[in-house]
Formats: C-alpha cells, sequence, structure tokens
C-alpha cells in the first residue's frame, strides 16, 4: 500500500456527526468492552475471525447502526474500501479517524497451537493496520503488554515505561514476547517516518466478564468451577502472583491514551496491586459460598508470573488510575457468569 497508493489526506474530507473507529480484534474479551465503550458516541468497524473469540461477545451490538463487523484475518491484507457492509461510514470520503489494534491470540492453553498467528499479528497485521493509518492519517493505539519488560523482576521493583526490558527470541513464547517488541519498534517507526499520531498502551493483566472459559486464564474457570462445585484449578504452585485490573478500567485507560497528546510514549495500563492467585481463587469461593477445593497444577507457558506496572505517568498524563476494586471486579463477573451460566457451561473439546 505504500508508495503504490496515495495518501488520502481526509483533513480536506468532510467530516460527519460522527467519528469512524476501526476495533482489529473487536470480539475479543478486552476488544468487545472497547467496542461498546466506542459506540456511545462513535461509529466502529470491528474486525475479527474468531480465532480465541467469540461472536457472542458482540451479538448485543450487532443491532446498532453505528456498528459493524467485518470477518476477516488482518494478518490478509484489506482495502476497507471494499466491503458493500461498510458503505453507510462513506469511508472514501471521511476516512478512519482512530484504529485500535488489539488482535492477536492470547489463549494459555493452545499456544503452541496460535504461535504463526501470534507470530503474524505482531508483524503482518501490524503493518496492515499501519498502512490503513497512513492512508487515511489516522490515529492508532496499539495494546503492547507487559511482557516487553521481560519476566518478573528478582526485587519485584514496579516497571516504569523508559525500562528497554529483555526478551528471548529463541524462547517457545518469543513469537509473543519478541513480537510485541517488533510490534512497538513498527509503531514509532511508521510515527517518525510517516509523521502519524501513535500511542503505544503496555496492557497489564485484565480479568473480568467475557473472557475465554477453559483456556488457562483462570479466574473465569475459578467462577465457573465455584458456581459447579468442581476443583479450582491454579496452573502453578503456592507462590503465583499476579496484577489484576478489571476490563472496564482498561477500557478507560485506552480511550483515554488515544486521546492524549501526540509523542507521549509508551503508557502503562494495569494495577500495581500484588496479589497471590490463591488468595483471588478463595475470595471467589467465599463470595460464591462453593465449598470446592483448589489443586495446583504444571505452569503454563503463556501463563506466567509476571511484573506489575509503575502507573505514575498514566496518572499524571492521562489523569488514569484503577478504580474498580478485586472484590468488586470480581462480584461483576461473578454476576455475569450467573446470568449467562447456561450459555458458559458448554465446555468444548480440547
Amino acid at each position: 500500500m505504500i508508495g503504490s497508493e496515495k495518501t488520502i489526506r481526509m483533513s480536506d474530507q468532510p467530516i460527519f456527526e460522527k467519528k469512524n473507529i476501526l476495533v482489529t480484534g473487536g470480539a475479543g474479551f478486552i476488544g468487545s468492552h472497547l467496542c461498546e465503550r466506542l459506540l456511545k458516541d462513535s461509529r466502529v468497524i470491528c474486525i475479527d475471525n474468531f480465532v480465541t473469540s467469540t461472536e457472542s461477545n458482540i451479538d448485543m451490538l450487532l443491532k446498532n447502526s453505528d456498528f459493524e463487523f467485518i470477518r476477516h484475518d488482518i494478518n490478509l491484507p484489506f482495502d476497507l474500501e471494499t466491503f458493500p457492509e461498510l458503505s453507510r461510514f462513506k469511508i472514501k470520503f471521511q476516512g478512519i479517524q482512530e484504529i485500535y489494534h488489539l488482535s492477536t491470540p492470547t489463549s494459555p492453553k493452545r499456544f503452541d497451537q496460535y504461535r504463526m498467528q501470534t507470530l503474524y499479528s505482531n508483524s503482518l497485521a501490524m503493518k496492515h493496520v499501519l498502512d490503513i493509518a497512513v492512508k487515511y492519517r489516522s490515529k492508532v493505539l496499539f495494546t503492547s503488554s507487559s511482557v516487553v519488560y521481560g519476566p518478573r523482576p528478582v526485587d519485584l521493583h514496579l516497571f516504569e515505561e523508559q525500562e528497554t526490558g529483555t526478551a528471548d527470541t529463541q524462547s517457545p513464547r518469543s513469537c509473543y514476547d519478541e513480537g510485541k517488541r517488533f510490534a512497538e519498534a513498527a509503531c514509532t517507526t511508521y510515527a517518525n517516518v510517516h509523521d502519524l499520531d501513535i500511542k503505544i498502551a503496555r496492557v497489564f493483566r485484565t480479568y473480568g466478564p467475557r473472557m475465554p472459559l477453559f483456556d488457562g486464564h483462570m479466574i473465569p474457570d475459578f467462577i465457573l468451577n465455584a458456581l459447579d462445585g468442581k476443583t479450582l484449578e491454579i496452573f502453578g504452585d503456592e507462590t503465583f502472583r499476579t496484577s489484576l485490573c478489571y476490563v472496564d478500567d482498561c477500557v478507560d485507560g485506552l480511550i483515554k491514551n488515544m486521546h492524549a497528546p501526540k509523542g507521549i510514549g509508551p503508557m502503562n495500563i494495569g494495577s500495581d496491586q500484588d496479589i497471590p492467585i490463591v488468595d483471588v481463587a478463595q475470595r471467589i469461593l467465599e463470595m460464591t459460598g462453593s465449598k470446592s477445593s483448589i489443586s495446583f497444577q504444571p505452569p503454563l507457558l503463556f501463563m506466567t508470573q509476571l511484573g506489575l506496572p509503575n502507573i505514575a505517568k498514566a496518572k499524571d498524563k492521562l489523569g488514569w488510575l484503577p478504580l474498580v476494586t478485586i472484590d468488586e471486579g470480581l462480584k461483576k463477573a461473578i454476576d455475569y457468569t450467573i446470568a449467562h451460566k447456561s450459555l458458559l457451561a458448554f465446555r468444548p473439546k480440547e
């Protein structure tokens, strides 16, 4: 696309009453909550291929005339102007004002199965998104990850954005860990070369309704198993600790980051509270009145202990910090699971 297709300077084109926003991975856990929030004052194009997401996450959005879902693998090139279902968005005239790039497989139990898709989402898909941004002069927010900082530090210090981090390029996880670092480099290069407004949000562990079940994410499985009287499985030992940010807080941080001044640099979005995962399991048992037991299982490659963020920059530059307490967030997740239990209880074949 770059060099062979004329860049559209959308400032010279008519702007309609609402922004056009593209969300890749919009049917995923965080993506679906983001789409729902953005629809309050924008028109949203959601692209997903359901590799680790599900249509049920966006069912409630499909009737909204300001929302359109496109099933497509963005690891393959695409031209938004060729989709007839997007004609009402008048992309040829209005373009795309904002792009949120969330698309990447996030399946702890099926990580090996999706290694190539993960590699491509952080390289080919990132390029396709950035080429669209060049064409329409779009603002971009890329959801990077805490993994760019490397493993949990021995001294347990909070990661600050200026830390360079480390990653093992030969690791089985490198398609994700080093992939995110490459994607950040791509964002920075495009921003500098094409004078684009590109934000990088380093998202730490997030939880809440619509998380995939039976996939190794633990918290949604804790809740469903507690309700069903089944054993709660922790993929690690009693020392497994993590930080947990409720999904609504995460989405709020992403949107505020998108609207921040150009050139603000990478931004940590997550909780700085360190919590033993066994304590989370115990809280769920207490909140559901369950008599289930807790067991410890071998660790999963994609579900490891990670460091915690220093969120001073987000507080200062965005006026953001996580507001939902762990008990409030777990209650919302439990209430959601109870309300949708008949649909959620189906266990797919692994």
